[in-house]
């Protein structure tokens, strides 16, 4: 486990410029965090890193995923924030995502914890208004 802290979304994103640096098709990444931590700045940084420059992030808290496609990776960014229970994600057949080419971010996964063991995890926790304390798990 090691922790990084962030002052600013610029740092954050030089954060996430080194963790991309890492990530391989397959991976799950779960984000934890409160409301307004920062889990979306932290996956535009990503998408930025891997070379989707020009590619609006936005957070998908409303249709569950968003796809992001970048020079090196496809990015599936899920936010379970709305689900009632796991067997939604049947529906949208998040198989295909969890277990396939690209890499997923996955927010509020403990909508869904039955479907996670073994992933890298990053905790986002706010310290101030600018400041964040990033928690890497697994990685």
């Amino acid at each position: 486990m090691s922790e990084l802290i962030s002052k600013s979304v610029k740092e954050t994103y030089k954060i996430a410029k080194d963790i991309a640096k890492n990530l391989k098709a397959g991976d799950i990444i779960l984000l934890r965090g409160d409301l307004g931590a920062g889990k979306t700045h932290f996956v535009k940084g990503i998408v930025n890193a891997l070379g989707g420059d020009d590619v609006a992030v936005t957070s998908p808290t409303f249709t569950i995923i968003n796809e992001y496609k970048t020079k090196t990776l496809n990015i599936y960014h899920f936010d379970l924030y709305r689900i009632e229970n796991f067997n939604e994600l049947f529906n949208i057949g998040y198989e295909e995502y969890f277990y396939g080419s690209g890499v997923c971010f996955v927010e509020w996964p403990e909508r869904a914890e039955e479907l996670f063991s073994n992933n890298k995890t990053i905790k986002i926790l706010k310290i101030d208004e600018n400041s964040r304390k990033f928690v890497l798990e697994g990685f």
